[in-house]
């Protein structure tokens, strides 16, 4: 009985090195030449946005612990394939490399190595969860009642918040995103209600979303930390014009603020929006 062994023979070995030089350094030209600023940006973030509020800031330093521990991991184990490619190589038609049916050392390691990460990436990621969500949150500067209904949103600035102690709403359309102001620097609490099915509040820039629960009320707080618009979107499948329900979102001065709550109120937006 005759064994097959695979086998390349040196000419076309040599030629697959020079293709597969050939193909990484023809990705990497076009890579490179492709780059603009805003690109180099993303790649520096790894394509993470960059944090907009106090609490995203810990979700994005995960995001980049998470990538190097995973470029560790990816380099040791793509080095040691390579190296037994290299080592074991089969250099003529009569030699066959040594065949090894037990390596108890090694069969540890790539047990225990993955079971160790995922503890790691465990405790950090409840570590980050606890310092964005955290079980005592305080009193906020201001609380606004976010209702998502099919298919767009609307945003109630609640009591102590809005004008003479009334609650001011305002709300959107698909046709018509409505836009959500928020003071700079000051902390906000969201609690998050459904009428109808399951969505997901999310402002890309906050690298947080949460889910809006028919019935249930989440609640979650953030501090914006920089002036400027983001935009805001359903991130839960919730029917045929999920994709239209958008919002914006503008950061202002609290004078700004005070001033969009006191104009919601002059033009008859009082009450809640439920």
């Amino acid at each position: 009985m005759t064994k097959e062994v695979w086998f390349v023979a040196p000419h076309l070995r040599k030629r697959l090195r020079h293709a597969t030089l050939g193909t990484v350094l023809g990705a990497s030209v076009l890579a490179l030449g492709g780059c603009s600023a805003e690109g180099k940006n993303q790649f520096e973030r790894l394509a993470m946005p960059a944090p907009r509020t106090v609490e995203a800031q810990s979700i994005y330093d995960l995001w980049h612990w998470a990538w190097l521990a995973a470029i560790i991991v990816g380099v040791l184990v793509w080095g040691l394939i390579f190296w037994a490619v290299i080592r074991y190589w089969r250099r003529s038609e009569t030699e066959v490399p040594v065949q090894t049916r037990y390596n108890l050392p090694i069969e540890i390691l790539y047990t225990v190595a993955p079971v160790v990460i995922v503890i790691v990436f465990f405790f950090y990621t409840l570590k980050v969860q606890d310092d964005v969500l955290p079980a005592d949150q305080g009193t906020p500067a201001h609380t606004i009642n976010v209702v998502g209904q099919q298919w767009s949103w609307t945003f109630n600035y609640v009591k102590d918040d809005a004008i003479n102690g009334a609650t001011v709403h305002e709300g959107g359309t698909t046709a018509d995103a409505p836009t959500l102001w928020l003071p700079v620097d000051q902390k906000i609490r969201f609690n998050l209600d459904s009428p109808d099915v399951i969505h997901s509040f999310w402002v890309p820039a906050f690298l947080f979303k949460m889910d809006v629960i028919p019935g249930r009320v989440n609640t979650f707080e953030i501090t914006p930390k920089q002036l400027g618009r983001f935009r805001g979107r359903c991130a839960e499948l919730c029917g045929q014009d999920h994709a239209r329900m958008l919002f914006n979102v503008k950061v202002v001065t609290p004078a700004e603020y005070q001033d969009y709550l006191t104009g919601l109120e002059d033009r008859l937006a009082k009450g809640s929006a439920q």
